[in-house]
């Protein structure tokens, strides 16, 4: 016997214990002989992660299609494992040493540092596991990979050897992202934009062979800046080509003098500057500002470096920095005031020293925004330095060709365009980071520089004796790969690669890609490029890591808001999960994750979808306590009654919906669909129009309709068990027919394919069913209390019409609260009415309500409606609100709009209906 009620808590670590025990989730489980691959790898989630709400989202929507697969019988793979998360990870552990005051790593060293980490990883990483069991994530736990393993780190070894080999990598000077409080180089994902209120300060440059003159704008050239200190690496002055201002000075070779330093600089004609912005002139910094080095390097200027990996000012001694300058005091004070400081104490003396020479021609507040490393947490530096590069453009051809020829298609469509914009300008691909934590670069040194790349330090050295001729000592690269490196081959590498393994054979190319739109430069389009340069066919030609890449939105606050810790709108999955369920988490991420849609999520939705399992566990106590057990023999085919007929038809049609809707990926219409036919049709229609049947005399329609709900439960909870896991299993196996037990776990079960339709059962049971609806709406819509039995006038109505009311008469005054059901030419004075199909159904109410009082209450309502929409339209209209107001308050009103329009609608209906 079922209990009164679901208790999530206590069945979903149960239920997940036996899935798991019972090899469910093992590759290949659950297969037909035969079947087709499916295979899917995860995003690996960090080592240091804990589950977000994004994670939630993404990992529900790939055990959906994962468990649908298995259910049909497809040999199905989900590949899971971590990232070693390079950053993150060594922040905690550095973090962790500093709280227990032992020596930071640099006095450890290296190795000992490394080891550390990794027992950290044993005792503390990986938490985020045990989360996504949780949330009900049917993955192959016994196949968990880690990007550190033996394996993949001999993955990641061979691709840097061969793509070094290959003249696909290599080492070169440019700008990165710098971190000065970790000292690394970070990726731009790892960069946040904050918007700060800064400052911009303008300065003047004087022009070389003029008497400066502060009052004389003939004599300078103003620029401005939000970060002065870099000012010490001005190496020219840009306009705009067409700027008559300054054509003069560019046709004469004009050049400004650095004030403080003494640096000619040219004024140099070039499009990046802005005519309309300020003076129109750009001071131009190639070695600490990513738009001024491609200026740098179309005007070959000089890239002069003025701050130290710390951010500290340094020009002392520095070669780059003195080039070309006379030896001045003025020079010299400039060192002495400014060398070593912070950049940030920097800039208010630089600031301090052009105000007491005449430079400084103004300060303004200036609102902007400022990047910063997302883990050290302070502003990065733009920061020329030597790195190792991945020749990107060249890798990124195939993957070009490959979706705009349609053998890697993106869902929904238009995230084609942002692929393409990107891949079409993709930049060189920094790929070394200066930690410990990582795979170091196989890369050795000799004494003039010379670099061997090598598997080994073995190999290294035999090349260097090959170089030198002789045995050479060699210093091994410090620097580690970029995390973003080794994730790029995830999908072969987690397969065994470079190994020919069966897996790899089996399961590669994958089936389908699910990750969000933010990583799509970042790690889509890179296993893309390393895919089709590794993974080759039989015939040598390369093959694409997977076949559809889905892009899920993000998850927002109910309002709209993206959610961060600085608004503490932060929702916690694991804390729903706790008072609602996994069931209730998974059906609402999925039934809202509409393509290209933002999902807001509000509580109380989550709380609905709890309901939602509380209905269909009522609905099957209900089966219970009425005797509808399962019955194996049942053919719903052969069912007479006609409500019996229509639900198996029903039934038919869901099962249709919900594949089709799976298999295109439209996740939100299969669960939608789901739900309607659960909650709607079974259990609001079906469960309420048999209760005669199981109530009466007709022991053959008694039995038959027993058997019929035990068999539409069976179906609902194999349609339901991809959305619904915890609550599908126990049901499946505690309704098992009396003193029996399913031949399988329901995970295993064979998905239902369904074809059996009686078009005529369905349109009449349907047809009561919008009888019935419409009428009930009706009497809401103009407050008939609830009790009151108001008489039904069918007017026009056809022969079939008029049986199925003959049919169907007692159900309908039982449902639709009415006294009586009669036929007439034209509807009765003071009667409501509403159309369906060819008939007019009238509700005569006159003395069952006050018509005219009903009326002016109607009246009430539409005039506050109207005051609501002038109230929102004129704000929607307001250019000033519109401008500034938050995106996700302006949708909010948006929605109020439509909310109040549709009310609007609805009470001029009622007023309609209301007429004489």
């Amino acid at each position: 016997m079922l209990d009164k009620n679901y208790d999530a808590a206590a069945v979903e670590p149960r239920i997940y214990e036996t899935w798991e025990g019972k090899g469910a989730f093992k590759a290949g489980a659950g297969a037909k002989p035969g079947a087709a691959p499916f295979s899917i790898v995860i995003p690996p989630p960090n080592v240091t992660g804990s589950l977000h709400m994004g994670h939630a989202l993404n990992n529900t929507l790939q055990d959906v299609l994962v468990r649908f697969e298995r259910m049909r019988g497809k040999d199905v793979l989900w590949q899971v494992g971590l990232d070693h998360a390079g950053i993150a990870t060594q922040m905690v552990v550095e973090r962790q040493m500093a709280e227990r005051q032992e020596p930071n790593r640099r006095d450890i060293g290296r190795d000992a540092f490394v080891e550390k980490v990794w027992k950290w990883k044993g005792e503390s990483g990986g938490t985020i596991i045990g989360q996504l069991k949780r949330l009900g994530a049917s993955a192959d736990w016994s196949r968990e990979r880690f990007t550190m393993d033996e394996g993949l780190s001999k993955a990641v070894l061979k691709v840097f050897v061969e793509l070094y080999r290959g003249g696909l990598i290599y080492k070169d000077k440019r700008l990165v992202n710098w971190d000065p409080k970790l000292e690394t180089a970070i990726s731009d994902l790892e960069v946040l934009q904050v918007e700060t209120k800064g400052k911009l300060y303008h300065f003047r440059y004087p022009i070389e062979g003029k008497t400066f003159d502060p009052d004389d704008a003939t004599t300078y050239i103003t620029v401005a800046t939000t970060r002065p200190e870099t000012m010490l690496g001005d190496t020219a002055v840009a306009v705009h080509p067409e700027d008559e201002r300054y054509q003069a000075f560019v046709a004469a070779g004009a050049h400004a003098i650095l004030p403080l330093v003494g640096r000619r600089i040219p004024i140099v004609a070039d499009e990046y500057s802005d005519p309309e912005k300020g003076s129109g002139a750009v001071k131009i910094t190639p070695a600490h500002d990513f738009n001024d080095f491609e200026v740098g390097k179309r005007h070959t200027l000089p890239m002069i470096s003025v701050l130290d990996r710390q951010a500290n000012i340094t020009i002392a001694g520095n070669a780059e920095f003195l080039e070309g300058l006379a030896t001045t005091a003025a020079l010299s004070d400039t060192i002495t005031a400014l060398d070593g400081l912070d950049r940030f104490a920097a800039r208010n003396a630089v600031v301090a020293m052009l105000e007491e020479q005449g430079y400084l021609a103004e300060i303004e507040d200036h609102g902007h925004t400022v990047p910063h490393g997302d883990r050290g947490g302070v502003p990065i530096e733009p920061f020329l330095t030597e790195q190792w590069y991945v020749d990107a453009h060249t890798l990124a051809q195939p993957a070009i060709a490959s979706v705009r020829e349609g053998r890697t298609d993106f869902v929904p469509k238009n995230w084609e365009k942002t692929y393409f914009e990107w891949m079409e300008n993709i930049q060189p691909w920094c790929i070394s980071r200066q930690l410990w934590w990582g795979h170091q670069i196989p890369a050795w040194y000799g004494p003039d520089g010379k670099v061997f790349v090598a598997y080994d330090e073995d190999e290294a050295e035999q090349l260097a004796a090959e170089h030198y001729g002789a045995a050479t000592k060699l210093t091994r690269d410090e620097d580690v790969l970029d995390t973003w490196f080794s994730s790029a081959l995830w999908p072969f590498s987690t397969l065994g690669w470079p190994d020919r393994t069966n897996e790899l054979a089996r399961y590669y190319p994958t089936s389908v890609l699910i990750t969000g739109f933010d990583i799509i430069f970042f790690w889509v389009a890179r296993m893309m490029m390393m895919g089709l340069y590794f993974m080759k066919d039989e015939n040598g030609t390369p093959v694409e890591p997977f076949k559809d890449v889905y892009i899920h939105a993000l998850v927002r606050d109910e309002k709209g808001a993206k959610m961060s810790k600085s608004k503490g709108n932060v929702i916690d999955p694991l804390s729903l999960i706790d008072e609602y369920g996994a069931d209730a988490l998974r059906f609402t991420l999925t039934a809202m994750a509409a393509q290209g849609r933002d999902i807001k999520l509000a509580t109380s939705r989550v709380e609905g979808y709890r309901n939602f399992a509380t209905k269909l566990w009522n609905a099957s106590r209900f089966a219970e306590m009425n005797g509808a057990t399962r019955n194996g023999d049942f053919d719903p085919t052969t069912a007479k009654e006609r409500l019996n007929r229509w639900i198996v038809t029903e039934t038919t049609r869901t099962a249709r919906a919900v594949t089709e809707a799976l298999e295109a990926y439209r996740f939100n219409d299969a669960a939608n669909a789901l739900y309607r036919f659960v909650w709607n049709s079974f259990c609001d229609w079906y469960l309420e129009l048999v209760k005669p049947v199981l109530n009466g005399e007709d022991e053959a329609a008694k039995a038959e309709t027993r058997a019929t709900i035990g068999w539409t439960l069976d179906r609902i909870v194999t349609l339901l068990h991809p959305f619904m896991p915890f609550i599908t299993e126990e049901l499946w196996d505690r309704t098992a027919d009396e003193g029996s037990s399913r031949d399988s776990l329901l995970v295993l079960t064979d998905w239902p394919v369904l074809d059996f339709e009686d078009e005529a059962a369905a349109a009449e049971i349907n047809w009561l069913v919008d009888l019935i609806s419409s009428v009930r709406s009706v009497r809401s819509e103009i407050n008939v209390p609830p009790g009151a039995m108001v008489p039904l006038v069918i007017v026009g109505a056809s022969a079939e019409t008029s049986a199925r009311l003959a049919t169907h008469d007692t159900l309908i005054k039982r449902l639709a609260r009415a006294s009586e059901i009669t036929s007439a030419d034209a509807p009765p004075k003071g009667a409501v009415q509403t159309v369906l199909g060819e008939a007019t159904i009238a509700l005569p109410l006159a003395g069952v309500i006050d018509l005219d009082a009903e009326r002016a209450r109607l009246g009430k309502e539409l005039d506050k409606a109207a005051k609501e929409i002038g109230k929102i339209e004129a704000k929607l209209g307001n250019e000033n609100f519109v401008s500034r107001a938050p995106e996700e308050v302006i949708e909010e009103q948006r929605e109020r709009l439509a909310e109040a329009q549709e009310l609007t609608s609805k009470i001029k209906a009622a007023l309609e209906r209301l007429k004489d």
